[in-house]
This record gives C-alpha cells, sequence and structure tokens, in this order.
C-alpha cells in the first residue's frame, strides 16, 4: 500500500479508536504508547468544534503556519508561503493553523473562508485545523473540505503570516510540520508519520476486538454476562 492509501484506510476509522492505539491505554497491547496520555499535549481539547461532522474522519501530513495582526517589522511571508509548504509536502495535508491574535479581537478573526479553502484544497489539502474561527461555512460545504475551529465569525482585519513550517499549539494539541493528524467531530490527534504502518495495524486489531465485544454485550442479559464479556477486554472496563 501507498502512504496515502494507508492514510485513505485510516479514514475509516474514527478518532477515540485511533487514539487508544496511540496512547489512550498504556497497558492494553494494542496500545502502542507514543506519548504519556495525560501529561503530553498530544490531542485537542474542547474548545473545537467540527464544522462538517457528516463528512466523516480526515487524515493527512501536517504543514502548519501562524496568523496574527501585520508586523511593521516583519513582513517576508504571505498566503502564497502556506500554499507552497502544501504544495511540497506529501498529499494529503492537512493545515495546523495557530491565530496568535490579541485576546480583545481573537475570538473575532473569521480567518479563512471560500478562497483560501479553494487554493489549500487544490494543492492538495484536506482539512484544517485551528486555535480560531473560521467564516463562509455555507460556501465550503459542498468543497467535503472538513474544518476544526473554535467557532465561526463573518469577517476580519488585516492580517499577516508570522511563521510557515514551525510547531504550533492548537486546542491543547502540539504538532510539527510532518506529522500525521486523524481528526473527526471528536476532535483532533496527531501521531510521527514514521508510526503510520503501526498504528493503521493496530487499530486494524482493535476494531475487530471490539466488534466481538459489542456481539457478546448484545447478547449479555444481566450484568454477570456483561462482566463476562468485559473480562475479554483489556481495556475500558468501566465504558
Amino acid at each position: 500500500m501507498t502512504t496515502r492509501e494507508k492514510l485513505a484506510e485510516l479514514e475509516q476509522f474514527d478518532t477515540p479508536s485511533v487514539s487508544n492505539v496511540i496512547a489512550t491505554y498504556p497497558t492494553d497491547p494494542l496500545c502502542l504508547g507514543l506519548y504519556n496520555p495525560w501529561r503530553e499535549n498530544w490531542y485537542t481539547n474542547q474548545q473545537i468544534s467540527c464544522m462538517y461532522p457528516e463528512l466523516g474522519p480526515r487524515a493527512g501530513h501536517v504543514v502548519t503556519c501562524v496568523y496574527g495582526v501585520p508586523d511593521p517589522n516583519y513582513d517576508e511571508l504571505s498566503f502564497m508561503d502556506v500554499v507552497d509548504a502544501l504544495d511540497d509536502a506529501p498529499e494529503p495535508t492537512i493545515l495546523a493553523l495557530d491565530q496568535e491574535f490579541p485576546p480583545e479581537i481573537a475570538g473575532k478573526v473569521g480567518l479563512t473562508g471560500g478562497n483560501m479553502t479553494t487554493a489549500m484544497q487544490s494543492v492538495g489539502c484536506i482539512g484544517c485545523v485551528s486555535d480560531g474561527p473560521a467564516r463562509d461555512i455555507d460556501e465550503i460545504r459542498p468543497m467535503e473540505f472538513q474544518y476544526l475551529t473554535t467557532g465561526v465569525s463573518p469577517a476580519h482585519g488585516e492580517m499577516a503570516v508570522q511563521a510557515v513550517n514551525t510547531p504550533v499549539s492548537i486546542c491543547g494539541m502540539d504538532v510539527a510540520p510532518g506529522e500525521i493528524i486523524h481528526m473527526d467531530e471528536n476532535g483532533a490527534v496527531k501521531f510521527p508519520a514514521d508510526h503510520l504502518d503501526d498504528v493503521l495495524a493496530n487499530v486494524r486489531a482493535l476494531e475487530e476486538r471490539e466488534e466481538e465485544l459489542q456481539e457478546n454485550l448484545e447478547r449479555a442479559d444481566d450484568a454477570a454476562e456483561v462482566r463476562a464479556a468485559f473480562s475479554g477486554e483489556a481495556y475500558g472496563d468501566d465504558e
């Protein structure tokens, strides 16, 4: 399988399942233990929302950028540099967009819209994770481009690109260029690209085990049988 085919298959699984094999249950044999699940910032928090949950999961290579108010001492970068970075990265890509605006305006920066999204999509980008608002939600919907943002806002003022392909933090998730992001309506998780094969293999095995557990739970008629069904699980006996 090519990397692109592996990412496409990974999109058949939801983000909580992918998180389970990345780090959520360290004692489980299918968990890779790539991060300390609580102490490392490898997934997003409740500040972020999925704009198009009906699209399902998306998985891609990370490209990052930082936007903020214009700096009179720095004007080296523009949105075209973001487009170039997306074009240079392996497809498909997901843009991790860090919005570093002053608190008094941060909640009203409808930064990305229809034109920016069309440009990103034209160079192989399939989604964007951002710690600020977006806009043009109805215009973007038929494009099937996924957004995870903190909300929506209809406008913005003058803004500028401050960095491209530097490590960023998005709603509790620290992410660097070249990593993999998997995201859906539950949020986003990241992991190193060189663990793609292991993540995919383990999430396949996890789904098989979960299907067997669900079948056993559906057949259960009392608490003893529910307990017996969970006894075959290496994790999740509280769920």
